[in-house]
């Protein structure tokens, strides 16, 4: 028996994995082998290890409190509002954005043409060119999502009175906040613009938002947005970038209170059918839930796990829990990935959008071993899939025991990005996210994989050993 199991072995076909540079493995595959080049470098060199801060706090004890916060969270959608009339502190000249603080003299093509096409939908202007007019007059106020318990997806634009999602975390009693999703392409969120985005968006306002917050309030419990969040991840779901499990039990957990609360049928119908035939519409529960999770753990004191990573298109930031106020900001790093028809990379804009919250929160692109699937969307192949979620395991400092998956014999999807461990290790957070034009107006062109940048965790890094 031993002997016929070595043969097997010897018998099996050689696959090779490459941990250098792509070109090393060359010779290799000229001879018809399969190699695996994984994308990796050795870690950076006289990276101490930090224990303890100058305060007496074990980095270790404060992690662990921040993990049990963000797996209590009971992320529930309990309603829906419009902007200014919910999110705390937002006026009528307010304009929130993805990513860490930036001006509308820096602001990317994306970005710019989501806050021109708000200032059209919300009537501030009439056109185009009176809009960028506006945008760059000095009397808007531009803060970033974070700043507000809010996230927005891609250019992340969150304007006066647009319907945004409230998500109650039942655990820490915290609220967090995000737009509906409009689908992909030409959509206002990517940078999109004309009379076809202003037209959805109105109809959105003044159809889809009054049905379901209808149903919402009839909902003694509101919707238990984990519980569908976790259904999902054992559906082929990752929570980011594929979300058709989940918007499908999203549908079908609000049906009986939409059939119940709306009178006018044809509204009924015109809501169910949008929402299932966008795939992505659940990603904007998702991303509020992330955050709800992770604002309850913020500021925890001597902790090294960062609690917000985003993109504006220009800047990518992170914070750590233990420095909840500072930013640790480095340029927005290129996508590499599948484009639609007619675009390239040429046309691509950086990385952008708060929808890494996912991956900060433990799922999203962290967890694609649980959505081999998303390869077909995003490029690559399963097993980049499963590779990437094995190696974010090397830089968290916890499993999330709610969010499991099969594949992995359900096994807890990696949680918590720890800083000490990206400066140890040498590997970057791993996202796979959408890919807006560089212009403003065209909008969505794809989607890909992307790193966040090195500076950023060492900047982190740095501030943290100031204090230890």
């Amino acid at each position: 028996m031993a002997k016929s199991k070595i043969s097997d072995l010897f018998n099996r076909p050689i696959v090779a994995i490459n941990l250098g540079l792509h070109s090393m493995a060359d010779s290799i595959r000229d001879q018809g082998y399969k190699v695996i080049d994984l994308d990796w470098k050795p870690p950076m060199g006289d990276v101490p290890y930090l224990f303890v801060t100058k305060d007496g706090i074990d980095i270790d004890e404060a992690n662990e409190k921040v993990v049990q916060k963000i797996k209590q969270a009971r992320p529930t959608l309990v309603g829906m509002g419009l902007a200014k009339d919910v999110i705390p502190g937002f006026h009528d000249h307010l304009f929130l954005h993805a990513g860490p603080p930036i001006t509308w003299e820096r602001m990317c093509g994306p970005l710019r043409g989501n806050v021109m096409g708000a200032l059209i939908f919300e009537g501030m202007a009439k056109d185009e060119k009176e809009a960028e007019k506006i945008a760059g007059s000095g009397d808007l106020e531009y803060a970033p999502c974070h700043h507000y318990q809010s996230v927005g997806p891609m250019a992340g634009v969150i304007s006066p009175r647009l319907p945004v999602f409230i998500i109650e975390n039942k655990a820490a009693g915290n609220l967090a906040f995000c737009s509906m999703n409009e689908g992909l392409g030409k959509v206002l969120r990517y940078g999109g613009m004309g009379p076809e985005v202003y037209e959805r968006l109105n109809w959105m306002k003044s159809v889809l938002y009054p049905v379901l917050n209808d149903a919402l309030q009839s909902m003694a419990d509101g919707l238990d947005v984990k519980a569908i969040l976790a259904q999902a991840l054992h559906m082929g779901d990752e929570g980011h970038n594929r979300n058709r499990a989940g918007t499908s039990l999203f549908l079908r957990a609000m049906l009986p209170a939409l059939i119940r609360k709306t009178s006018d049928k044809e509204k009924l119908a015109q809501v169910v059918e949008f929402i299932d035939k966008n795939d992505h519409f659940f990603l904007n529960i998702t991303m509020p839930a992330g955050k709800a999770a992770l604002d309850a753990a913020a500021g925890v004191e001597g902790s090294s796990i960062v609690t917000v990573m985003t993109r504006n298109g220009t800047d990518f930031g992170i914070k750590m829990s233990c420095m909840p106020d500072e930013w640790f900001i480095a340029p927005a790093p290129e996508v590499e990935g599948l484009f639609f028809p007619g675009f390239g990379s040429e046309d691509a804009n950086p990385d952008i959008g708060d929808s890494t919250v996912t991956e900060t929160a433990g799922y999203g692109g962290f967890a694609m071993a649980a959505a081999p699937a998303i390869t077909k969307f995003v490029g690559g192949t399963p097993q980049d899939a499963i590779q990437t979620t094995l190696e974010m395991y090397e830089i968290t400092f916890s499993e999330h025991e709610a969010y499991t998956i099969p594949f992995l014999n359900f096994r807890g999807t990696p949680l918590g990005i720890d800083v000490r461990k990206v400066m140890e290790t040498g590997i970057l957070p791993k996202i796979n996210t959408g890919i807006a034009h560089k212009k403003p107006g065209i909008g969505g062109i794809g989607a890909g994989i992307t790193r966040a940048p090195e500076k950023v965790f060492k900047d982190a890094f740095d501030a943290l050993k100031a204090i230890c």
